[in-house]
């Protein structure tokens, strides 16, 4: 017989079929290790849950009826989120995202932003040195006053809040 030579089991051809299937195995194995794990810890597949405290709005000083909100945001869920907007129908006009800014070493100034990253498993705490929320003042605003505020989430949607009136210094 002349014919094709038949295929016989040898040692080398039985480790190299073992080898390319317990790699793929191995693999899959660490895989789902890793996925164990990051379910366990409650945050596979947990969106965004947005909660807004110690919120804040200075009281304008003098003529000037512009002046800023603070709120610190925790972002207790698995996925980022992101902040879109604020709106109070107690304010006298638009309110804008802002972060404060330096120029030239020694001149600060405000620059809109559309939108703030609240990271998931992180908070946010909005100051005047970074980010606030720049509005215009309602008329009559004294200190220990309440303002209501609606915080827009981009997935957690909208997040209804009070702000107290301060004064600057009393941070």
């Amino acid at each position: 017989m002349n014919g094709p030579h038949p295929w016989r089991p040898t040692r080398r051809r039985l480790t190299d079929t073992l080898l390319a299937a317990v790699a793929p195995v191995a693999v899959c194995g660490v895989a789902l290790a890793g996925l164990t794990a990051w379910v366990g810890t409650g945050k596979a597949g947990s969106p965004a849950r947005i909660a807004v405290s110690n919120g804040r709005v200075y009281l304008p000083y003098g003529a000037n009826t512009d002046t800023a909100a603070f709120f610190d945001l925790s972002n207790l869920g698995g996925a980022d989120d992101r902040l879109v907007g604020v709106t109070s129908p107690a304010t006298g006009g638009e309110i804008a995202l802002s972060r404060h800014r330096m120029a030239d070493g020694a001149t600060a100034y405000r620059a809109d932003v559309d939108s703030v990253v609240v990271r998931a498993g992180r908070e946010l705490a909005m100051s005047p040195q970074d980010v606030d929320v720049t509005l215009r003042a309602g008329a009559g605003w004294r200190a220990g006053d309440l303002v209501p505020f609606t915080l827009h989430f981009e997935r957690s949607g909208a997040v209804r809040t009070i702000a107290v009136v301060v004064r600057p210094s009393a941070q």
